[in-house]
């Protein structure tokens, strides 16, 4: 098979930022040890896996090691793939996946995604996560699929540096940690999932699925600008309504291509 392959950097308006995503073109999913292993040749956070469904498609997402059931930059992604190159004339396009149907549409240089929020629950203090962030918890949350720490400033988020081994010991295969913003942004973040093979997460839409239930109210407002503060960094326009949240950014194709796979 020669695949049509795409690598785009999500949540930027700008080359070498944000988060890069690679996207292939399918007719149909073949087994999934060849897309995992698509996925583990590409060796980026996620890879997207777009195959026609009507009007709309089918996707699905893998990091080097494991499928996951939502990615934000991986859908933005697609998203631009789709309505710049295969459907221009289309104002919106719509996946289904394993967190059901979910819609992208433009607005103007940016693309909105409608997600479903994923709202955590406090639980008790894990020393050895403290340990392994080397910083203090203010507080630790948590939903089905990650922790949040709260931690006490941005600088403290920023200076975060964890020790991956002693993170997956402490029963923590994935981390959110987040401050108040003090400056342009009114929340900065960082994500870590060592258990998908992601050491760190440049940005990711996913992790402010559960970032703006917990922020939302806090702050006392329900659209927040977020930053998250890793090495390539990224910016999200977030908006909580209900139980959906709705991302707003960029993307920026860097590379298009074929693979060849036996």
């Amino acid at each position: 098979m020669r695949l049509p392959i795409y690598q785009v950097d999500a949540f930027t308006d700008a080359l070498f930022a944000g988060n890069p995503a690679a996207v292939v073109l399918l007719s149909e999913f073949p087994d999934d040890a060849l897309l995992q292993s698509i996925a583990q040749e590409n060796n980026l956070a996620e890879t997207a896996f777009l195959v026609p469904q009507g009007q709309d498609f089918r996707l699905r997402w893998f990091t080097p090691t494991v499928e996951v059931p939502l990615c934000g930059h991986a859908t933005l992604a697609s998203a631009a793939v789709v309505l710049q190159y295969l459907r221009p004339q289309d104002s919106q396009v719509v996946f289904h996946t394993l967190s059901g149907a979910l819609t992208v549409r433009r607005d103007e240089a940016s693309y909105v995604m409608d997600f479903p929020a994923r709202p955590v629950s406090r639980v008790a203090d894990n020393p050895a996560l403290e340990r392994a962030l080397g910083s203090k918890i203010v507080q630790l949350w948590r939903n089905d699929f990650t922790h949040l720490a709260v931690l006490e400033s941005e600088e403290q988020v920023r200076q975060v540096e964890v020790d991956i081994p002693a993170m997956l010991a402490s029963d923590c295969g994935g981390c959110i940690v987040t401050a108040p913003g003090s400056g342009q942004f009114d929340i900065v973040s960082r994500f870590f999932v060592p258990e998908h093979g992601i050491a760190e997460d440049p940005v990711t839409g996913s992790a402010h699925c559960a970032l703006l239930p917990y922020w939302a109210p806090i702050l006392g407002k329900n659209q927040l600008l977020a930053y998250q503060a890793s090495a390539r960094g990224g910016v999200l326009d977030c908006t909580l309504s209900g139980d959906r949240v709705f991302l707003k950014g960029q993307a920026v194709v860097y590379m298009e291509g074929h693979i060849n796979v036996a």
